[in-house]
């Protein structure tokens, strides 16, 4: 199974922000979005991401002057994306070594999506769902 997969289920929609937005304006858009990350946008590249885990480290350090601070210097950077043929073991290894939990998905260059770990782990109890029942069936016809 591919992330194309789960992108075909879950949709293209990503929000974005610019990389030099505040972090106030990136930390309103979390909390409206009720999402944990955002890309961040440079020239129609996706240069890194924004997490709470970013915005939770900064405030600790720096105190709330960082609301202020443009998104470009908070970010996670540099962005790790994968493309749409990633397989789902690849984009679960990759988050889990990475220590990451949104998985931005690249196309020629272009934002075509973004995973969640709670998106892949969805995906993978489907799947073991799905083998659990053909198991079951395949028992009861024997």
């Amino acid at each position: 199974m591919t992330i194309a997969t789960i992108l075909e289920g879950k949709g293209h929609d990503v929000v974005t922000i610019a990389a030099d937005a505040p972090v106030g304006e990136a930390v309103a858009l979390l909390a409206d979005r009720r999402i944990g990350a955002v890309p961040v946008i440079e020239n129609d590249q996706v240069v890194g991401v924004l997490s709470e885990r970013d915005v939770i480290s900064c405030l600790s350090q720096d105190g709330g002057d960082v609301l202020t601070w443009p998104v470009a210097r908070m970010m996670s950077s540099p962005a790790v994306t994968v493309n749409r043929n990633c397989t789902l073991d690849e984009a679960m290894s990759l988050m889990t070594e990475r220590r990451i939990r949104h998985l931005p998905i690249e196309e020629s260059g272009r934002l075509e999506g973004i995973v969640s770990i709670g998106d892949l782990v969805k995906q993978k109890i489907e799947l073991a769902e799905q083998d659990a029942t053909a198991m079951r069936d395949y028992i009861q016809a024997t």
